[in-house]
């Protein structure tokens, strides 16, 4: 049937469950339904009133062919010992049966055949004519012969005429009657059907942009920085007189709220981020002097051991105070897209520079690299890509045992691109820490100061600001590029994703 076609065969909707179907289905189907009701409804009708009818027709008939043969049977005067046969009397019908019952039994039984001849009846139909009630209604029984509509009228002479007409010219009026309704009312089902679907879609098809509409707003980034949301429902779908222009008006006004409550998250965020970034540059000109006058305080002054002591712990605190508003400083700068200073970046040589530092500075572990042949280049700016490494390395510095292992590898994509792993196999990062990693201000231990946690791994703060990983993520990010962490016990790996040049993609190898 037509209405099969709407019927959604995707992922997630099952034939069997009217659940999942279209509503233009639903709504089709059900009009048939309702179209099936009332035409079997109107079928019944007719036929009841038609054979009703027919009936009543046929009693008529029957009634004055009983008086016939009851007038035409009586004795003839020149015959006191005989009777004319009913079946000669004038006005019968083809396929009239007259038999006359005398003393309880059949005495004469036929029917006028389609040749206007006289036919006789089977004998084993004799139980079905004593069955008649003399005076009785009419009734329908089945003879050898056929169906018949059959009355028994007891007569002045003392016998019992019983007279018959055939139901076939009946039944095949009926017949004729069903076959025109369910042929008519098929066709007009399936007319209705096609002229259904084609309006119904065009009623829904509002709905269908409503949703097109949700769908598009769905898709947009919605979570940070500034968004321009214009999607909208048209007018003429959004005209509140209507079910559905009233759903396109409440859609259409929900946007509007969003987009203010989105303007004015992004202005919050762009005073917090100017906050920093300002901050941030007034904060390095007084640790600098408090570094400078520490240090000429060392060179000029004597202290006692304590007094050095504490000089050394504001000397300490003071850079670790520089090193954390550098990376504010640094966010705050990647937030406002400031524009990257690009060149060619040889990662190899980058890796081979970071690794190196890494070595001086923690030579109880185990430092490898896993190298190509030829160089890897891609676009980037140096600075920002070394920062990635050194906080990648000093991230699994920090954050292992002695003797831990940290394997860096760089290799050259099939399409050109670049891709650098970091890999230790610590502890490992908590499970329910990983999906927070990249956080601002994010890590793994409670108390946000001191020496990791017993059993954390790569991601355990060990005096760090927590903000290591989130400038890696906004470093690749602005670079067009991604980073991915994996972890479990014993092993923790960082993916970097880098596109590469375009004049390098001809040539690069298979990864």
């Amino acid at each position: 049937m037509p209405a099969l076609s709407g019927l959604d065969r995707g992922q997630g909707r099952s034939l069997l469950n009217p659940g999942t179907w279209h509503l233009r289905t639903r709504l089709v189907l059900v009009a048939m339904a309702l179209l099936v009701a009332i035409c079997g409804a109107i079928g019944l009708f007719s036929y009841a009133s038609m054979d009703s009818f027919l009936t009543r027709q046929l009693d008529d008939q029957l009634s004055g062919a009983s008086r016939r043969s009851s007038d035409f049977g009586r004795p003839s005067p020149g015959n006191p010992n005989g009777r004319p046969d009913p079946l000669d009397a004038k006005g019968q019908g083809v396929g009239t049966l007259i038999a006359r019952i005398e003393g309880g039994e059949v005495s004469s039984a036929g029917f006028l055949a389609s040749d206007a001849t006289r036919a006789a009846l089977s004998p084993g139909d004799d139980h079905v004519l004593l069955d008649l009630m003399a005076g009785g209604t009419p009734v329908d029984r089945t003879l050898s012969t056929g169906a018949y509509r059959l009355v028994a009228a007891a007569t002045p002479y003392g016998d019992v005429m019983v007279t018959g007409l055939p139901l076939a010219a009946k039944q095949s009026t009926l017949t004729s009657l069903v076959w025109t309704m369910v042929i008519v009312s098929l066709g007009g089902l399936v007319l209705i059907g096609l002229a259904g679907t084609v309006l119904i879609r065009r009623t829904m098809k509002p709905l269908e942009q409503l949703s097109e509409v949700a769908t598009q707003v769905s898709r947009l980034p919605l979570d940070a920085g500034e968004v321009a949301l214009a999607v909208r429902v048209p007018p003429s779908n959004s005209y509140p007189g209507t079910e559905v222009g009233s759903v396109g008006h409440a859609l259409n006004l929900m946007l509007d709220n969003v987009a203010k409550a989105l303007q004015a998250r992004q202005q919050s965020e762009t005073k917090v981020r100017q906050f920093v970034a300002d901050a941030s540059h007034e904060l390095r000109t007084p640790l600098t002097a408090i570094r400078g006058y520490t240090e000429l305080m060392r060179m000029t002054e004597d202290f006692t051991p304590d007094g050095k002591k504490s000089l050394a712990r504001v000397q300490s605190q003071s850079e670790r105070m520089t090193t954390l508003v550098e990376d504010l400083l640094l966010l705050a700068r990647l937030d406002e897209g400031q524009p990257l200073k690009l060149s060619d970046v040889d990662l190899t040589q980058l890796v081979i520079e970071t690794v190196s530092d890494e070595k001086v500075m923690a030579p109880d572990r185990n430092w490898h690299l896993e190298l190509p042949d030829e160089p890897v280049t891609v676009r980037g700016d140096a600075s920002q890509l070394h920062q990635v490494l050194a906080n990648l390395l000093s991230n699994a510095r920090k954050h292992t045992g002695p003797g831990t292992t940290v394997v860096t590898a760089v290799k050259r994509c099939a399409d050109g691109s670049a891709v650098i792993t970091v890999t230790d196999d610590g502890a490992g990062i908590p499970p329910e820490f990983v999906d927070r990693v990249f956080a601002r201000f994010a890590r793994a231990d409670a108390a946000r100061a001191g020496t990791p946690p017993a059993g954390a791994g790569a991601a355990a703060t060990e005096g760090t600001s927590g903000l290591g990983l989130s400038i890696v993520q906004s470093i690749m990010e602005a670079h067009g590029g991604t980073v991915v962490v994996t972890s479990r016990p014993g092993w923790t790996e960082f993916t970097l994703w880098l596109p590469g040049r375009p004049d390098a993609q001809g040539d690069a190898p298979a990864s």
